[in-house]
């Protein structure tokens, strides 16, 4: 197969090749996924930007196509896609041990570092010196989730039909809140009708042009047995999981009753696995309502200190159920000793939100990837790709708005309701920061661990010199 790969006469011949997905071992596969885990922040842009970054871009483990592909299936589920995708791309090179290490270590560093945080906030009540630490790190990974979004945007947006579709998802999520959900379901169809014409614009990949090295297009072979399928395996995982979510869920209840805190913590998030759709920001709009409002767990500040925990911490986003979960365990431990009721309340609200998303991938990834080669559906999905460029712009703007400036202000004119940032509160040393990391890793491309090395360290030299708070 020809890679499209353009090198210098004094290039090496294995310059640019990929090592193909199916050909890394598992133990080298766990390092990296232990890597991807210890840099993903930033929520689910940053997060996706990251995993592009690392398997793409530097390992090239998997194609740009492929990656494009797993993700369309993500967003399409309820959940946290980052996390999800991490599955996916793990299930994809090693089968369901593969998608269980890649899932799990991609949360493990956020519950255990939410956990230590929520006993720092029950007993102290402020996590100020966390938010300090991670001043410039959040300042290099918006520069991350801008470089990946030109990347993604560059291969994804090859015709003007697909550049107006991100740019209407855009312009329907942020200006007018659309549901991603209803962006999505418009985008398939619209994509699935121009696949099934055949219409060039809705194929996947190709391109036009050379392809540099760096972005080389489709590793191969993976696994031989990921598109062969076998329905008894995938149902078997599938309902694995499921019982492992379910049961411990149905026994609760049984046992404690539905009116206890560790019931009603095990089926409120359970119920919130299967009907946020949309993403991370989807869930978290959910959660603090239902928290705040409907179960008065915490208040509207300690839900914003939640999210700036997780924000600020390695892991996924939706990470937060955690510190919800404990602080609603902590303040309603009955018998139980107030700490102990809330890690464990904390560690129920992870395992019932993530479970799921395990069993959604092992029961759907195999019969995606099946149809991988159907116009119809490479249409759809094809439309789907352009969609998420939009909404991962939303989300990057979003980031962008909340890293640079300190306030914002809302906007709400018939159909339009956005945030703005009132421009005088801009943090003239968070966009230093940024503008740095990008010509860091823009102009003289340095890589990814050593940009937010120095960003983040430049970003404590601020803290301690007392010019940020």
């Amino acid at each position: 197969m020809t890679s499209g790969v353009t090198m210098s006469q004094d290039a090496s011949p294995l310059a640019g090749v990929a090592k193909p997905g199916g050909h890394v071992s598992l133990r080298e596969a766990t390092l990296v996924w232990l890597r991807v885990a210890a840099l993903s922040f930033g929520g689910p842009a940053g997060q996706i930007a990251v995993m592009h970054r690392i398997l793409v871009e530097e390992k090239r483990w998997i194609g740009e196509d492929r990656f494009l592909h797993a993700l369309n299936f993500c967003m399409l589920l309820p959940g946290p896609e980052a996390q999800q995708l991490a599955t996916y791309i793990g299930w994809l090179m090693h089968r369901t041990r593969g998608g269980i290490i890649a899932g799990g270590l991609f949360i493990l560093p956020g519950v255990i570092v939410i956990m230590a945080l929520s006993w720092i906030y029950a007993l102290y009540g402020q996590v100020g010196a966390v938010s300090a630490l991670f001043f410039g790190l959040k300042a290099a990974v918006l520069a991350l989730v801008l470089q990946a979004l030109r990347r993604i945007g560059q291969r994804a947006l090859k015709n003007n039909l697909m550049l107006g579709l991100a740019g209407l998802a855009f312009v329907l999520i942020f200006f007018m809140n659309v549901p991603f959900p209803a962006i999505v379901f418009g985008a398939a169809l619209i994509g699935f009708a121009g696949g099934k014409m055949q219409r060039p614009e809705f194929q996947i990949g190709g391109g036009h042009g050379p392809v540099r090295a760096q972005t080389i297009n489709e590793p191969d072979p993976l696994p031989p047995d990921i598109t062969s399928g076998d329905l008894r395996r995938t149902l078997r995982a599938a309902g694995i999981w499921l019982g492992l979510w379910l049961l411990p869920v149905a026994t609760l209840v049984l046992v404690l009753g539905a009116d206890d805190i560790f019931s009603r913590i095990a089926l409120f998030f359970s119920t919130m696995a299967v009907v946020t759709f949309g993403g991370a920001y989807a869930v978290l709009a959910y959660v603090a309502q239902q928290a705040v409002e409907t179960y008065g767990w915490l208040n509207p500040g300690e839900m914003l200190d939640g999210l700036g925990m997780a924000e600020t911490t390695p892991g996924p986003l939706i990470m937060v159920v955690q510190f919800v979960a404990f602080l609603g365990a902590y303040r309603e431990a009955g018998a139980l000793p107030p700490l102990l009721a809330g890690t464990l309340g904390g560690l129920l609200a992870t395992w019932v939100t993530f479970a799921p998303c395990f069993a959604w991938i092992f029961l759907g990834a195999p019969f995606v990837e099946r149809l991988r080669n159907n116009p119809a559906l490479v249409g759809a999905l094809s439309a789907i790709t352009a969609a998420v460029v939009g909404v991962v712009l939303n989300l990057a703007i979003w980031f962008a708005i909340h890293v640079l400036f300190r306030e914002h202000l809302p906007i709400a004119a018939g159909p339009i309701r956005f945030e703005a940032p009132i421009l005088p509160s801009v943090d003239p040393w968070a966009l230093t920061l940024a503008l740095l990391a990008m010509i860091a890793m823009w102009r003289f491309k340095l890589g990814m661990i050593t940009t937010l090395a120095i960003i983040s360290t430049a970003g404590i030299g601020l803290y301690l010199l007392g010019l940020t708070g």
